[in-house]
């Protein structure tokens, strides 16, 4: 019962700095980690935990509108980063996640103005993904939504990139299926791609899926996550 009831405190601790990633993505202006991360907070031990999850997408905004962390935010974001070292038999996408946030903060620590670092090359691969079904192929991206940034190439991005019509019929198969966090992650990576099928509609996909799991502070993220890139001109 203890376990279950931490498990359930720390989903909450990851849905309250998804919304706080919502609101700066919608034009907010605050520290997302805000003073949670106080040692006297009911759930200071959680927030470590809990950005280690949202992963890179804890500065998402930051990235998107090119504005620094705080450095109290940078802070923990930075020690999410070094207490939580990866396992050497961890599961692709966990080291692909890491690696997202290392670069993350390769980007913060190496410019003020949020301009990449220099030195991003992936310590792994993407075996597990090559000749992948497409079901499996569009479940492992959202899962690693997190690597759909504007401008950001890595090996994941170009397996994405090569099969955008496997990513659409997904996307499709998520919202069939009522797997709101999926669809919302699979729509985020389309918003990144050529090739996309006009048919898909995908800006109508992407409005129904807000309104069908936008209550999810998750789904909300990735749907608006999209709508910033796809303002800005992400897809040609």
């Amino acid at each position: 019962m203890e376990q279950s009831g931490t498990t359930a405190l720390l989903q909450g601790a990851v849905q309250d700095l998804a919304s706080g990633v919502v609101s700066a993505l919608r034009g907010g202006d605050h520290v997302i980690v805000s003073g949670a991360i106080g040692e006297d907070a009911p759930t200071a031990n959680l927030v470590l935990p809990a950005v280690r999850v949202l992963g890179a997408d804890l500065l998402l905004p930051r990235v998107l509108f090119r504005s620094q962390p705080d450095l109290a935010e940078l802070a923990v974001f930075r020690k999410a980063v070094e207490s939580f070292p990866v396992r050497a038999d961890a599961a692709p996408a966990v080291r692909w996640s890491h690696w997202a946030m290392r670069r993350t903060l390769r980007r913060f620590e190496a410019a003020p103005d949020g301009a990449p670092g220099q030195d991003t090359a992936p310590d792994t691969d993407t075996d597990w993904l090559e000749g992948a079904g497409w079901q499996y192929l569009t479940h492992q991206l959202a899962v690693l939504a997190a690597l759909a940034v504007p401008g950001e190439a890595c090996a994941v991005t170009e397996v994405a990139r090569s099969r955008p019509v496997d990513v659409a019929r997904g996307f499709v198969r998520a919202v069939r299926r009522r797997d709101w966090q999926q669809a919302a992650g699979a729509g985020r990576w389309l918003s990144l791609l050529d090739g996309v099928p006009a048919e898909l509609g995908l800006e109508t996909g992407l409005d129904f899926v807000e309104l069908m799991g936008g209550g999810d502070p998750r789904v909300a993220l990735q749907i608006q996550a999209a709508r910033v890139m796809r303002a800005a001109g992400a897809v040609t």
